[in-house]
């Protein structure tokens, strides 16, 4: 699922905002991702996001707003197809958008009223977000509690059980979109939420491995889409220390009730969801009929400029991967979901090797991911600030490939190969949504953003599979060098693919500067190019 930012139009000056179309709304919405900022971008880019962990987000509309953050002339000229003009994004209360010939409510401003959009729709998605997170790897930690032994699984069953949930999870993603385009988004999220908890609940009532097996696949049907928060594994280390007290209560084992209580928390909240999760604007009834009617003035403004009425076909899809930049993407975003889901499949059994009890191995699996989030907070905020994606990129992948270095060398340090678990996550967790922003907000046009996210998340998830058999029961006497050495090797994939990426940007940016501009194309014709057009210019 994929979320298209505001789309910008191209011309000799810098370009100006042309609002969020009513589909973008609904997939922004459906898809239960989250806005990361992109300042000096043309357009913010949200993809399914998370969109994780990635809970870097700022307004849809709120870029290069401070003095201090604003570009020079030069840049202003370099980028002026794509650059994004805070004066035009924040018209004065009342004033007259002439790019889109939208007059403003007189009460309220533009960002106000975004960030009036923002405080409704947010919160609801990210609470979204973490419980899919949670319900997904709650295995981890259920594991701890006894749920292999109960369910005599042996060798490599508990790794195959982790890898079922990837099939459909992978598969049904375009499916999925096809379905959230046509029930409205309280109706889709909230079920596709009942039906994730309700299979998490049945996930602890199952009695042998052929029935974890069948749970894990319909939790990755229910899933589809859904993007993992870094935020989600503190919650899930905390509550599984909690209900890990409850062990063999009414018989059951306390890996049981991580299972049953976690997923019926997902049931009651979806519930509520239902009557809370916003649909489209012009149905808001928390904004004034005038709110209502400036946004829907946008939103049909926009429409026309990014070809988000038409639908997309076969010939587009394949335009897109004529862009050898796109199947870069997907390998920077491969690299890094190989050691994130190896981390939260695998770090609750690689803590208990510290010699910490069930419980403590629990509450000590906490702090390295409020560590990661805390971190990829500090990484927005000097992403924004710098308007800067690849250093950004790349020196949280140093960090983490620090922290598997010290994992895989050091092995009777234990307080070091601790420390170790918070450079790994930090910088797994950091990178993630720094590359997903960079490479969807190089993606101009509805459909070559549609298309390109849709190939960057479905082919990165693949490292999913990869990751649950990286670390094997029988590499556990071994110190899991396999395990880390995996992980160092798509990570360093993902740091040589950026940098593949950053130079392909420099280069076309200035094969772009050489080439004729004026080329005859009509604005219809540069809006179908989308960034392949003369007038676009790629971000660093």
């Amino acid at each position: 699922m994929h979320v298209r930012g505001a789309q910008l139009t191209g011309g000799s000056s810098p370009a100006r905002v042309s609002g969020v179309s009513k589909k973008d709304w609904y997939s922004f919405l459906a898809s239960a991702s989250f806005t990361w900022r992109t300042n000096g971008a043309d357009d913010k880019a949200v993809t399914s996001l998370d969109m994780n962990n990635y809970l870097m987000r700022v307004d849809w509309i709120e870029q290069s707003s401070s003095p201090d953050s604003s570009l020079g002339n030069e840049q202003r000229q370099q980028y002026a197809p794509n650059y994004y003009d805070p004066d035009t994004a924040h018209p004065a209360a009342g004033d007259y958008d002439e790019d889109l010939h939208v007059q403003c409510p007189p009460h309220t401003t533009q960002r106000k009223l975004v960030a009036k959009i923002d405080l409704r729709v947010i919160p609801v998605l990210s609470i979204l977000y973490l419980l899919a997170f949670l319900d997904r790897t709650n295995i981890a930690n259920a594991s701890i509690y006894g749920l292999q032994e109960e369910l005599r699984l042996q060798g490599s069953q508990y790794n195959t059980a982790l890898t079922i949930f990837f099939v459909p999870y992978i598969v049904f993603e375009i499916p999925s979109n096809i379905l959230l385009k046509k029930l409205k988004p309280h109706v889709w999220l909230s079920v596709c939420m009942f039906a994730f908890g309700l299979v998490t609940i049945c996930q602890g009532l199952v009695q042998n491995c052929s029935g974890l097996l069948a749970t894990r696949f319909f939790l990755g049907v229910a899933e589809t889409g859904m993007f993992p928060t870094s935020l989600a594994g503190a919650f899930g280390g905390l509550l599984a220390s909690a209900i890990g007290k409850m062990h063999r209560m009414r018989g059951y084992l306390g890996w049981r009730w991580i299972f049953i209580l976690e997923g019926v928390l997902t049931c009651v909240v979806a519930f509520i969801f239902y009557f809370v999760i916003p649909d489209f604007p012009e149905e808001a009834k928390w904004l004034s009929e005038e709110e209502r009617t400036y946004i829907q003035n946008r939103l049909r403004k926009d429409q026309g400029r990014s070809a988000a009425e038409r639908s997309i076909g076969t010939r587009d899809v394949i335009n897109v991967f004529k862009d050898y930049k796109i199947f870069v993407g997907g390998f920077m975003y491969l690299g890094l979901i190989v050691p994130a889901y190896s981390y939260a499949f695998f770090a609750p059994g690689i803590i208990q090797t510290y010699g910490y009890s069930q419980i403590g191995t629990q509450l000590h699996s906490v702090p390295p991911w409020a560590a990661s989030f805390t971190f990829a907070m500090i990484v927005a905020y000097f992403s924004d600030k710098l308007k800067h994606r690849f250093a950004l990129a790349i020196a949280p992948i140093c960090l983490a490939i620090a922290g598997f270095g010290i994992l895989i060398t050091v092995h009777d340090n234990h307080k070091l190969q601790y420390a170790a678990l918070f450079f790994v996550t930090m910088g797994v967790y950091s990178a993630m949504p720094v590359i997903v922003c960079w490479f969807t907000m190089n993606l101009g046009g509805h459909h070559r953003r549609a298309v390109g996210t849709a190939w960057q998340i479905g082919f990165g998830n693949i490292g999913g599979i990869i990751a649950t058999y990286s670390f094997l029961p029988e590499d556990k006497p071994d110190f899991y060098k396999t395990g880390y050495s995996i992980c160092i090797g798509f990570i360093c994939l993902s740091a040589a693919s950026c940098i593949v990426y950053a130079v392909s940007v420099l280069w076309q940016n200035r094969m772009k500067e050489k080439a004729p501009r004026d080329l005859g194309l009509t604005e219809f014709e540069k809006t179908e190019k989308g960034d392949m057009s003369p007038d676009y210019r790629y971000l660093l």
